[in-house]
């Protein structure tokens, strides 16, 4: 059910501040890891910030290839995303261990998450100030994908057929909100 995003839509995928599994590879090493905070930060070309611990292995695996790729996971995989968000992968490859399912992603070849909704292939944007003191990286989307059912002509359509579809949002102790239904909101009348 994976179609290509527009890049012109692409931080339409992230906008709503989902938590996000960030996937990496480096010469033959891989990993991913969860990450709450997440953001669009800019459309044309569409650029994201994504926080990135000094301390973890996905860290080093982004630095050391210049680029990454978000994954947004749904209801149907919290506990993925909760275990990968809590375990390390500096020893054993999370993907064995618990048996996740990837695909090559189109631009970079970076390893994306069955399973996920949405997915951000992503060039890092050297920042070393932001790195080294907010833990923030930016990345330049250069290729978007999403799964039909929950993204429709370049937007989220959240109903009550695809609730295990909905994306996660961290609320902290491997707890997370899910989206709701969509809402469509109306331009008020002018008072006269």
């Amino acid at each position: 059910m994976r179609q290509i995003v527009d890049l012109a839509h692409a931080c339409r995928l992230i906008n709503h501040g989902p938590t996000v599994l960030v996937s990496s590879e480096h010469e033959g090493q891989r990993n991913v890891m969860a990450a709450a905070w997440s953001m669009p930060v800019e459309f044309t070309p569409p650029r994201v910030a994504v926080v990135i611990d000094k301390r973890t292995f996905t860290r080093e695996l982004v630095q050391a290839s210049g680029r990454f790729a978000l994954n947004i996971p749904c209801r149907a995989i919290a506990d993925l995303t909760y275990t990968v968000g809590s375990t390390s992968g500096r020893d054993e490859d999370k993907f064995a261990r618990y048996g996740i399912a990837s695909f090559a992603g189109t631009a970079l070849a970076l390893p994306l998450i069955e399973g996920c909704v949405a997915w951000l292939e992503c060039r890092r944007i050297a920042e070393p100030h932001s790195e080294e003191a907010y833990d923030t990286f930016f990345g330049e989307v250069v290729a978007a994908q999403a799964d039909a059912r929950v993204f429709v002509n370049g937007r989220w359509a959240f109903d009550d057929s695809n609730a295990a579809l909905r994306t996660l949002h961290h609320l902290g102790g491997g707890r997370f909100g899910v989206t709701s239904n969509t809402v469509q909101g109306r331009v008020l009348r002018s008072l006269p």
